[in-house]
């Protein structure tokens, strides 16, 4: 799906459910990863995450332009557009957008840090494991209170 067909696409939506027009542009983000989607504030462009359509399909790309078209519109009248705003609540359940959108699947990678550190109370035995270097002088078991040494 191209951006010419994803701003049709988008302009059709804004139409149907909300009445009024799109009159920015709509376009494909290849940087996303975190999110579906993102409403513009300076711009009042929306930029869309092309994996989740391709991961999750049209309904769920579609969802996401809904909520990004409730950032829009309400922001465009002035009104509460953010996400803790009872405007933007409101108007998310009169048109079914959904709040947050599914996670990707395939493109998620965590990053797995391993443990470089590890501490032991000299009194109870407690180990602690941390990926960054703690003060000796400054920390103390969390259980007795006694010193900690780095094995």
């Amino acid at each position: 799906m191209e951006n010419e067909i994803l701003q049709k696409l988008v302009e059709e939506l804004s139409l149907q459910y909300f009445n009024r027009p799109f009159l920015h542009q709509a376009t494909f983000n290849a940087r996303l990863r975190t999110t579906g989607g993102r409403y513009l504030l300076k711009t009042s462009n929306v930029e869309l995450n092309k994996l989740y359509f391709q991961e999750h399909g049209i309904e769920e790309l579609k969802g996401i332009i809904l909520h990004e078209l409730c950032h829009y519109h309400l922001h465009i009248m002035k009104k509460g557009y953010k996400h803790e705003d009872k405007d933007f609540k409101d108007l998310l359940k009169q048109v079914g957008a959904p709040r947050y959108c599914k996670p990707l699947t395939t493109t998620t990678k965590k990053r797995i840090v391993p443990y470089k550190y590890r501490y032991i109370c000299t009194k109870c035995g407690q180990t602690y494991l941390r990926k960054r270097k703690v003060d000796l002088k400054r920390f103390v078991c969390g259980i007795c209170k006694s010193t900690l040494k780095q094995l």
